[in-house]
């Protein structure tokens, strides 16, 4: 048998000792439903808040008190639940006898019992015995009708927790904001969203009026509610209201998941450098651990123009290392959360160039190049050892580049390669790529090209004869 700790049980029934009396009058609850079971929730009665249990009834109840909170050597709770059952069996038995009073208390004792060995049917049927006993206390009537709500959701039965529970609203002096919690996550277990998020803001402006700070999981269910709401409150206002929450989020609870709302949020509302800086704050707790994530805030940061932080969130997720399964063999593997892909080493090439950081651009350019399917790789590789006055390496890639194929803007890569040329005073291969250039059918490339052209002859008849006069000088002398 489960054993729960018995305090509360022991609390509650304590306080029904005491001498005073107070009356409230509780009212039939209009959120009552109309079963069975429902019907009898609060008939139209007095209720004391306490009374005195016959003398007999006493004595064995608090031989049932002094056996659930029996300990063993070790101080641990050692609940000696062959004691409780065989008296509590006595008075259920002897029930007839007993007044109503001590019957409540006998049946509170009793759902405690089945409540801690996960008989909740027992339990449930045991409150509310108490709760049709005429000479229930206030106390006990309230506490019970409260742990019927619970049990019943727990069980499932929402509609009927949630009757329980605005029952419990009606006839207990206060309501705490667990209460408004309690009931807003019913609702919304039963698709009443509007009503949901009411209570869930009732509970969190109570928690603040109380002095703490509102659960995690309350914050939740209310942005929940608001996404679920969106048709009617239209979408745009649903994101809103969502962001309000997962800013608190973030700053009261902050994990990977609020982040990562958040920053959604905002990139469905266009706010770009928002999603830029809250997926930065998640990556600067070490947050992410997905390739899309460290992608995604790669690219912001390149739109905000930011190149090098790109280039540094890229290398670290190269460097940042998970264990993954694999769904064949089972076998764990350990790789990189970014991986060395065409796609991320050009994106990762990119982003050091834009920052000009060209000497760490070409090797992973290279990288990439060699994986690509086609020559573009090779041609911006190119162009990139052009700008660092390696010619001849220029000349190899952009050639590698046009033996792949499948290259935007082909004219162009002959000019550039022609240039390429021109500066190695390789003058014939020169005029080739620029003659090829020339045949394009715009006008601006055709007219570039045949200047290079000319401009080359030009250069070739220089440098012929600059090289005449230089064998001349050294022939005369």
């Amino acid at each position: 048998m489960r054993v729960l700790n018995s305090k509360y049980l022991l609390t509650v029934l304590t306080l029904c000792f005491g001498l005073s009396v107070f009356q409230l009058s509780a009212q039939q609850s209009k959120n009552a439903s109309n079963n069975k079971e429902g019907s009898n929730l609060a008939p139209t009665r007095t209720y004391k808040k306490a009374r005195a249990l016959q003398s007999s009834t006493a004595k064995k109840m608090a031989k049932v008190y002094e056996a659930l909170e029996a300990v063993d050597e070790k101080g641990e709770p050692a609940p000696d639940m062959e004691v409780v059952t065989s008296i509590l069996t006595e008075l259920r038995n002897n029930r007839e006898d007993l007044k109503s009073y001590d019957r409540s208390v006998m049946w509170n004792a009793w759902a405690y019992v089945y409540f801690s060995d996960g008989d909740y049917d027992n339990a449930m049927s045991s409150y509310r015995n108490l709760i049709n006993e005429p000479e229930v206390t206030l106390g006990l009537r309230i506490s019970a009708l409260l742990s019927l709500g619970q049990l019943h959701l727990v069980k499932e039965n929402y509609k009927l927790g949630i009757d329980y529970i605005l029952q419990w609203m009606e006839e207990v002096e206060k309501v705490t904001a667990q209460s408004w919690s309690l009931l807003g996550q019913a609702y919304f277990q039963t698709g009443e969203y509007r009503k949901s998020l009411s209570s869930m803001e009732k509970a969190i402006n109570l928690a603040e009026e109380e002095g703490y700070k509102p659960r995690e999981n309350w914050y939740v269910v209310m942005a929940a509610n608001i996404g679920e709401l969106k048709n009617e409150i239209g979408e745009k206002e649903s994101l809103l209201r969502q962001i309000d929450i997962y800013e608190i989020l973030v700053n009261l609870y902050p994990k990977k998941t609020y982040f990562i709302q958040l920053g959604g949020s905002y990139g469905q509302l266009g706010r770009e450098r928002d999603y830029m800086i809250t997926l930065k704050a998640a990556y600067a707790k070490d947050f992410l651990d997905k390739e899309a994530e460290y992608l995604a805030l790669a690219q912001l940061l390149l739109l905000n123009k930011n190149p090098y932080w790109a280039a540094e969130v890229l290398i670290s997720g190269q460097k940042k290392m998970v264990t993954i399964v694999d769904e064949k063999t089972e076998e764990e593997k350990i790789v990189p959360v970014v991986k060395n892909t065409e796609k991320n080493l050009k994106l990762l090439a990119d982003s050091w160039r834009m920052a000009q950081e060209v000497e760490k651009a070409i090797p992973v350019l290279e990288k990439s190049a060699k994986m690509s399917k086609d020559g573009e790789s090779y041609v911006l590789l190119g162009n990139l050892y052009l700008s660092e006055d390696k010619v001849s390496e220029a000349v190899e890639s952009i050639k590698k580049g046009l033996e792949k194929g499948n290259i935007k803007n082909l004219s162009q890569v002959y000019l550039t390669l022609g240039q390429a040329y021109f500066e190695l005073q390789k003058f014939e291969d020169a005029k080739k790529n620029f003659r090829i250039a020339a045949r394009d059918k715009k006008k601006s490339i055709k007219t570039q090209a045949n200047n290079w052209i000319k401009y080359t002859e030009n250069e070739e008849v220089r440098v012929k004869n600059l090289a005449l006069r230089r064998d001349f000088i050294q022939n005369s002398t």
